[in-house]
């Protein structure tokens, strides 16, 4: 018996040093966090159960790659109250981010966070805190950002503050900070606000470089403005070395008038100018992917309503504000039906993918939240869930989750020096099959009142287990009408299609079976063939299969795949029944997902073989595919 319970122990021991993750679960780390989370008041929304996974359901709390350390906390605006209980978010020795931002979080510094020494980023700010800082901040040595702004701190800022060699950020205004302010002479520190403080004395010479107003609203002096005048604020007066020498009143006149007049061309010269460039910037494309901004509000995200008030669905992780976003640096993912979308990496090292919705103008406040609602609500695993939305009378924003392997258009048409890899069967099916589901899920959610309203490959994107998964739900309902003739149906549009706010079933039946052809081709929905002739793919399918040289269809990179050619059949016939011109003669979304998940039941090896013999040698003849009476 104990030479057994031995070798069980030894297997346990194996396990543990092949694969370290398997059981590992942060012990130390959750149960200080659940002395945190008991010790003081918070949101409801707060699921932090016992019983769940820290590293994965927890929100705001993130672990690191073999989930053995809690690396960053972020719980901005989730009604923290009171002061931090000692020796709680102290234990964890491993952070490295600490987001406390916007909650009302009162009392001292808390001063064992000096235990903290991997701690990188401190966001403290918008709460209650008094007292004063601790005098030596040199135990984080790896700090670098401290933002810990519109609180109640008291007493000097700290010298030790100047030890921080890798400090980029220090925002200290809306405190009660007194004293002279310290030599911080911090090469790599790129941002600094000491506003509205009661600091006194003249500024360091070592921060000379910052503007004016990172000292506004205390009692210091700039020995060397950090921007000079462009010009003397008084005009050197004229010496008279002689009788007759000096300016008659006419003449001194004469070049007051004549100067007044120069300012003004300057002055029209100089608004022409800025307006010819903002006209300039208006009129140009959006569409340049992978373009870097300094941040989404150069972006033009800027509104004149409150800020802070995006709005969150219960069950999301995120923990930002809508400041978050409008600091975040952004580059466009690309320009779609409804507006442009950006991925924007927030301060906290997180990134989002943020839609600005650009033609839902004319929607009221009450109809774009009850869409935005119903849209939330819509929970699968093969949906890609709304995050948060946003609503002002100028802006419509909406925030999703950021998938790195980018959209299932990007996948089949990106360029091949962008390091993107062709798609084998076994992925194409598995994207049709995740869409399938999600798309069937869609049109059960409101007593069968929903639909998508917008399916296409730039909109399905790849969950964690390699399914389709459907974004962009729901917005048609929202957007600007527009009637269209009805000979305008390109790509993924059903032909009965003329208005671009009508939605339903068999549409969204229509634009899946040409993403299924865009599976089964590799070829985009409208491209250009030959001597730039364009195609319709839906057309160019139906005539290739009316002249039964059915093995044209298939994109020639699934030739390397053995033994699939029954599948690939089976999975046209499918996608021809979708695209069925007639919106009566389109299957159902439930029953397309079961023809689906049968044809992948029914498949054999589809590994590639690179010695294989093509299944394509000879055509395939497929009899009456482009009926659907013929269909099983």
């Amino acid at each position: 018996m104990m030479k057994n319970s031995f070798i069980f122990l030894e297997i346990l021991l194996f396990l543990a040093f092949i694969w370290p993750g398997v059981f590992t679960e942060p012990v130390e780390d959750k149960q200080a966090l659940l002395d945190f989370f008991h010790n003081i008041p918070h949101s409801p929304s707060l699921n932090w159960n016992e019983s769940s996974s820290v590293c994965k359901s927890w929100t705001g709390v993130f672990c690191n790659s073999d989930e053995s350390r809690v690396v960053a906390l972020r719980l901005p605006g989730t009604g923290l109250r009171g002061p931090i209980p000692a020796n709680t978010l102290s234990r964890l020795t491993a952070l490295e981010i600490l987001s406390l931002r916007l909650n009302r979080i009162s009392g001292p510094f808390p001063f064992d966070f000096s235990k903290l020494e991997n701690l990188n980023s401190l966001y403290l700010q918008y709460n209650k805190f008094s007292g004063p800082l601790p005098l030596d901040f040199s135990v984080w040595n790896n700090l670098s950002v401290i933002d810990l702004s519109n609180n109640l701190f008291n007493g000097s800022i700290p010298s030790s503050i100047s030890k921080l060699s890798h400090l980029t950020v220090l925002n200290l205004a809306n405190n009660s900070f007194s004293g002279e302010i310290p030599n911080l002479d911090i090469p790599s520190l790129q941002r600094l606000d000491l506003s509205n403080n009661n600091l006194t004395g003249n500024v360091p010479h070592s921060l000379q470089r910052f503007p004016s107003w990172v000292f506004s609203g205390n009692n210091v002096t700039q020995e060397h403005s950090a921007i000079p005048p462009s010009f003397p604020l008084q005009p050197p007066t004229a010496q008279p070395t002689g009788k007759g020498k000096g300016l008659s009143q006419s003449a001194i006149l004469g070049i007051a008038i004549g100067s007044s007049v120069i300012g003004f061309i300057l002055l029209a010269v100089l608004l022409t100018a800025c307006w010819l460039k903002k006209r300039k910037e208006n009129m140009s494309s959006p569409m340049e992917p992978k373009k870097k901004e300094a941040s989404v509000k150069k972006r033009g995200f800027e509104s004149q309503e409150q800020k802070n008030n995006l709005n969150f669905f219960q069950d999301s992780n995120l923990a930002f504000d809508l400041e978050d976003l409008l600091r975040a640096s952004a580059e466009v993912l690309g320009k779609g039906t409804f507006g442009v979308s950006y991925k924007a990496a927030l301060e906290d090292s997180m990134t989002v993918v943020v839609k600005r919705l650009n033609q839902v103008t004319t929607v009221g406040k009450r109809e774009f939240e009850q869409q935005m609602q119903l849209i939330g609500n819509i929970k699968h695993e093969n949906v890609v869930s709304l995050r948060a939305y946003y609503y002002s009378k100028d802006e419509k924003l909406m925030v999703y989750d950021y998938y790195e392997q980018g959209s299932v258009s990007a996948m089949l048409h990106g360029k091949e020096g962008d390091g993107l890899h062709v798609l084998d069967w076994d992925t194409r099916m598995k994207i049709a099959i995740g869409a399938a589901r999600g798309l069937a899920h869609i049109h059960t959610e409101n007593g069968g009142k929903c639909s998508h309203g917008n399916v296409r490959a730039s909109n399905i994107f790849l969950n964690s287990k390699g399914y389709g998964c459907a974004s962009d739900v729901g917005l048609a309902a929202l957007m600007n009408s527009i009637l269209l003739p009805a000979s305008r149906t390109p790509g993924y549009r059903a032909p009965e299609l003329t208005d671009t706010r009508r939605v339903s079933h068999a549409a969204d039946v229509y634009s899946f079976g040409v993403v299924l052809l865009e599976l089964l081709t590799g070829k985009s929905p409208i491209h250009v063939e030959g001597c730039n002739e364009v195609v319709n793919l839906v057309k160019w399918v139906n005539s290739v299969v009316r002249e039964e040289w059915t093995a044209e269809v298939f994109d020639v990179e699934l030739l390397r795949y053995p033994n699939i050619e029954e599948e690939m059949v089976e999975m046209l016939q499918i996608g021809l029944s979708c695209v069925a011109k007639m919106p009566e003669q389109r299957p159902k979304m439930t029953d397309i997902m079961s023809r689906i998940e049968q044809v992948r039941q029914h498949s054999t090896g589809t590994q590639p073989s690179s010695g294989s013999k093509s299944a394509y040698s000879t055509p395939v003849h497929v009899m009456e595919i482009g009926s659907s009476s013929h269909l099983p």
